[in-house]
């Protein structure tokens, strides 16, 4: 093969190109050119979360017949790169294109091959960034579906686009290995693009990642579930160990907010998603930060419960004093009898003669919130922790079967 400047001279048949128009397609004005396309993912390198997209390493392949360029016999040679350049080829592009380049080392990754009919195969080795929607809802238990998109700038009465083989025309993908996906599956499309200026061809390759999330399970899962039953522990310590119990509980709170901050780091502040972790760091902190309300509950109760038994006689005493004092000075002119003062440690005799009637009011009103109080006071402060040993269990037992119930199956 020789190369002109603007002319390719093969054995058998020369001045190959002389008046071929690359500017003009085959069978200009007549049927549309059949593009039919095969790719090799050789790499997807990264699929990061926080830009959500993906970076593939393919091998994009085309073939298409241009009845300008057949010879004659039944021969194919595989031909310079650089002859490109002098034939029409399709402006094939990546829809939702981020960022992409030709490989070029040592020298351009192009294959071009021509066979007597026509047929003209043109290869390529590119390395592509593709935008793609993601769902994160049930991160890390989610499986995303990636696309990639091939169009032209040709409607469908001049181009149509078809896989070669199907879902045949992919290989690759079964020998894929990737640090947080597994392939599930894949399928080729071939779809429509309406728009203003018409109905352009499109394919579609889409295939499905699951997240192997057994690396989440042993950083996230199994550390806040530990701080969780590390929590329970201060049931087991005596109410009068004050030290103790704080500090576990005030530990577990803190450790938990260290994951549940190290657990979106790795994500971006723009995605505001409610994933499936950040539900259960959340429902692991409400148990932990419930137990350490729980110590004060019971601790108060216990508190209230050991007062000093005199402590309130001694209000209710000095309460009726000064209710006598105070009508004996108002009241020196008369005789004045006075009953029995009834003094006891749970209430005041609220049928005093010496008290007036708003006083009476108060003091009523002031036995009924000391028995409203009283009904909700714990008797038996030991009690709380003893339950709280089986219900917060319990619970988070509940809890958790719900939880990987919803997000592994619905």
């Amino acid at each position: 093969i020789l190369h002109g400047r603007d002319t390719m001279f093969v054995t058998g048949f020369e001045n190959l190109t002389m008046g071929y128009n690359k500017y003009l397609r085959p069978y200009f004005g007549g049927e549309p050119v059949q593009i039919a396309m095969s790719l090799d993912i050789a790499s997807i390198s990264s699929i990061p979360e926080s830009d959500m997209d993906y970076t593939a390493t393919i091998s994009l392949r085309q073939r298409w017949t241009d009845p300008r360029l057949v010879f004659h016999g039944n021969k194919s040679f595989t031909l310079d790169a650089r002859l490109v350049d002098l034939l029409w080829v399709p402006d094939t592009y990546i829809v939702e294109l981020k960022r992409s380049f030709l490989h070029d080392v040592t020298v351009g990754n192009c294959l071009v091959r021509l066979f007597s009919n026509g047929t003209f195969f043109l290869s390529y080795i590119i390395t592509t960034t593709v935008a793609c929607n993601m769902d994160l809802s049930k991160y890390p238990m989610d499986t995303q579906t990636l696309s990639v998109f091939s169009s032209g700038g040709y409607d469908e009465n001049d181009v149509t686009f078809t896989w070669l083989w199907g879902n045949s025309s992919v290989h690759g993908m079964e020998k894929l290995r990737l640090s947080q996906y597994t392939v599930e599956r894949y399928h080729t499309l071939v779809s429509r693009s309406q728009q203003e200026t018409g109905s352009y061809p499109r394919l579609i390759l889409q295939f499905e990642l699951r997240r192997n999330f057994l690396y989440f399970i042993l950083e996230t899962y199994v550390p806040s579930t530990l701080l969780v039953m590390l929590s329970w522990v201060s049931f087991w310590i005596t109410l009068d160990s004050v030290p103790a119990r704080t500090c576990i509980g005030v530990t577990a709170v803190l450790s938990m907010t260290t994951l549940m901050i190290g657990s979106r780091s790795s994500l971006s502040k723009t995605n505001c998603f409610i994933k499936a972790i950040d539900v259960y760091l959340g429902i692991c902190f409400s148990f932990i930060f419930g137990a350490l309300v729980e110590y004060a509950v019971a601790h108060y109760s216990s508190s209230q419960k050991h007062r000093p038994a005199n402590e309130l006689t001694e209000e209710i005493e000095e309460v009726n004093i000064t209710n006598i004092l105070k009508n004996f000075i108002t009241s020196y002119k008369q005789k004045v009898n006075f009953t029995s003062i009834e003094i006891s440690s749970n209430n005041v005799n609220c049928s005093d003669l010496t008290m007036k009637s708003h006083e009476k009011i108060k003091c009523v009103l002031r036995n009924k919130m000391h028995r409203i109080i009283g009904y909700f006071t714990i008797q038996n402060p030991g009690n709380v922790d003893h339950y709280s040993k089986l219900l917060f269990s319990l619970f988070f037992m509940v809890v958790n079967v719900f939880y990987w119930a919803y997000y592994l199956y619905f």
